[in-house]
């Protein structure tokens, strides 16, 4: 790993070190206890983006679980550590459910949760998106964290920070590099600066049990919140 890194990234560690031993026993979700009263002015608000959701539960892993659940869990924890640090947060979905607002079927409904979306972070005071996915592929061998940023160059930067962060503290071997989302419609159309978190492969069991694990989920909401606080800070 990067000395480099590390060292820039001390005080955040050891802050999180701090809040992970002061609620080990309070329970997943413990510091919304402490940061109610937490307000400090920032100029972004964070949009964290759980992907998916019922009726559409993206894709599924190798043991059965949902990838909207698996979002949905880790983005709850990326709101929680970043109210802690100050931001303002706003969650597209803080449920299972997606949030479509209208459509009989799944693919009107689909229609609709993505406008719906796509109308929050329009609303939204100088928003950073942070969408959270998760990858699959058929062939398992296939593993690791994927970065896709919006068509624009403040989020290709932030998308570098964010692959760099992640390849230096959780996965050194990778030689993945972040990729302009193409195709995917919800950072084709924002004009925000924005970035897409594919966590790992679910498709892959090695990253799959990582990705269910309380402990990864936790390493893995602080790395993707350093890198967030170096682009700012930047």
């Amino acid at each position: 790993m990067k000395r480099e890194y590390w060292i820039a990234m001390l005080p955040f560690y050891l802050l999180v070190g701090i809040i992970v031993i002061g609620i080990a026993g309070a329970g997943s979700r413990a510091v919304t206890v402490i940061n109610e009263n937490m307000s400090i002015e920032r100029e972004h608000t964070i949009v964290i983006d759980a992907g998916h959701g019922y009726p559409d539960g993206g894709a599924t892993s190798c043991t059965g679980v949902l990838e909207s659940t698996i979002n949905l869990q880790i983005s709850q924890r990326l709101d929680d550590l970043f109210h802690f640090l100050g931001y303002q947060t706003v969650m597209t979905r803080t449920t299972e459910e997606s949030v479509y607002t209208e459509g009989e079927s799944i693919a009107a409904k689909k229609v609709s949760d993505i406008k719906e979306r796509l109308r929050i972070i329009k609303e939204t005071k100088n928003p950073l998106l942070i969408s959270i996915h998760q990858n699959t592929f058929p062939d398992s061998r296939y593993g690791g964290p994927q970065v896709l940023y919006a068509p624009n160059s403040d989020s290709k930067e932030l998308g570098s920070f964010m692959q760099s962060a992640l390849k230096d503290a959780l996965d050194p071997a990778s030689r993945r590099s972040p990729k302009r989302a193409s195709g995917v419609y919800l950072m084709e159309h924002i004009s925000a600066t924005g970035i897409l978190v594919e966590c790992g492969f679910i498709s892959n069991p090695e990253d799959e049990a990582k990705l269910l694990s309380d402990v990864y989920q936790k390493q893995l909401c602080c790395v993707i919140a350093s890198a967030f606080c170096r682009y700012i800070s930047s």
